[in-house]
């Protein structure tokens, strides 16, 4: 076998989507490291492939082991006008340490460029593309599997990022941050999935600012729109792990609880294998996760999918599947909880009889 890395290690991004599979990506890695103590709310750069490259690396493992196929190099944001003469050093730090967890699985290593903090004030499209093509020349230094723009909430700079990943011979996928209501142009998911397959993407959706349940109705959309226009594209999403049917158009961003106050709405496992059902039903193939997707999270996309996968993950060792490891329990009201009828069906409580269940954004 090929080391990981050359090519023909490993089946490429589109092999496994052409041929039906179900590529599991990871998770949350800016808020749970800034819980964990390594990134720092704000700006959330990620100096940590460098600072501390254990604590990415340890992340990276445990995504792996809870099934992801797909570690995305810990780049949000790393591009030059957010980090300066650092933004090299910490895309290929990135990186190697991609490759080095993907290396010890089946996975392959995403490089990943987001929308720039410029956009908004100086539409330069020169001056954005400059700092995307940045980039995407360390990944191509760095061979990496395939490349994705995401976090994008304006599709023509999300266009304009595609245009340019496109100039290498890597596969493009693109997930953009919006919800039903479109861009922040009102441009709609439908429109925006059909102006990112026309400009050369092979794998379209949304990641982050929205829970499951509303991303989902976006890649509805989405979809929707491909078909309308005979139009045809893998199909990709990567939600919050938290509730959010009280955010705006904006998304999370604009709740009160955003960043620090998110924990009651953390969405539970048993939560996640419906969004991962409902999202292989629509014919999604690449399912993963963003803000708040914890390894757990991941895992239980792994295990619902088990069946169509043909396997269960490493992080599957140690938890029965629907609580069945419950059933050795001493109290025989928790050995009672031990099938997947108690689960599916419950209502949590958040424990804050002060509290309401929804809040009103600020914007």
């Amino acid at each position: 076998m090929a080391p990981a890395g050359r090519p023909g290690a490993k089946k490429g991004i589109l092999e496994r989507l052409e041929s039906g599979e179900v590529v599991i990506g990871d998770g949350s890695f800016l808020i749970t490291l800034e819980k964990r103590g390594y990134v720092k709310a704000g700006r959330w750069t990620p100096e940590a492939v460098i600072e501390h490259p254990d604590a990415v690396r340890q992340l990276h493992m445990e995504f792996l082991r809870a099934g992801s196929n797909v570690m995305q190099t810990f780049t949000f944001s790393a591009s030059e006008d957010n980090m300066e003469s650092k933004w090299e050093d910490v895309n290929a730090a990135a990186c190697d340490l991609a490759r080095e967890v993907a290396g010890k699985g089946d996975a392959l290593v995403a490089g990943g460029i987001c929308q720039t903090s410029i956009y908004k004030y100086h539409k330069d499209e020169t001056r954005i593309k400059k700092l995307f093509r940045q980039q995407l020349e360390v990944f191509a230094w760095k061979n990496v599997d395939f490349l994705i723009a995401e976090y994008f909430e304006h599709v023509e700079e999300a266009v304009w990022a595609v245009e340019v990943l496109k100039e290498s011979d890597r596969p493009v996928a693109v997930t953009m941050c919006i919800g039903p209501e479109g861009d922040m142009h009102d441009t709609t998911p439908g429109e925006c999935a059909v102006r990112l397959v026309k400009a050369g993407a092979s794998i379209v959706g949304v990641n982050c600012r929205f829970g499951p349940e509303t991303s989902l109705k976006t890649m509805e959309l989405m979809k929707e729109g491909l078909e309308r226009a005979g139009l045809k594209a893998h199909l990709m999403v990567q939600p919050l792990g938290f509730h959010t049917p009280d955010c705006g158009k904006e998304g999370f961003v604009d709740l009160p609880e955003y960043p620090f106050g998110l924990e009651p709405r953390v969405a539970t496992r048993w939560d996640i294998q419906k969004y991962a059902r409902e999202a292989y039903n629509l014919g999604v193939r690449y399912i993963g996760g963003c803000c708040g997707f914890e390894p757990y999270h991941i895992r239980a996309i792994a295990e619902e999918l088990a069946p169509e996968r043909g396997f269960l993950p490493p992080a599957s060792e140690k938890h029965g599947s629907w609580g069945s490891g419950l059933d050795m329990h001493t109290k025989p009201w928790i050995r009672a909880r031990a099938q997947r009828e108690y689960w599916e069906n419950l209502l949590p409580a958040s424990g804050r009889p002060f509290c309401p269940s929804l809040s009103k954004p600020d914007v």
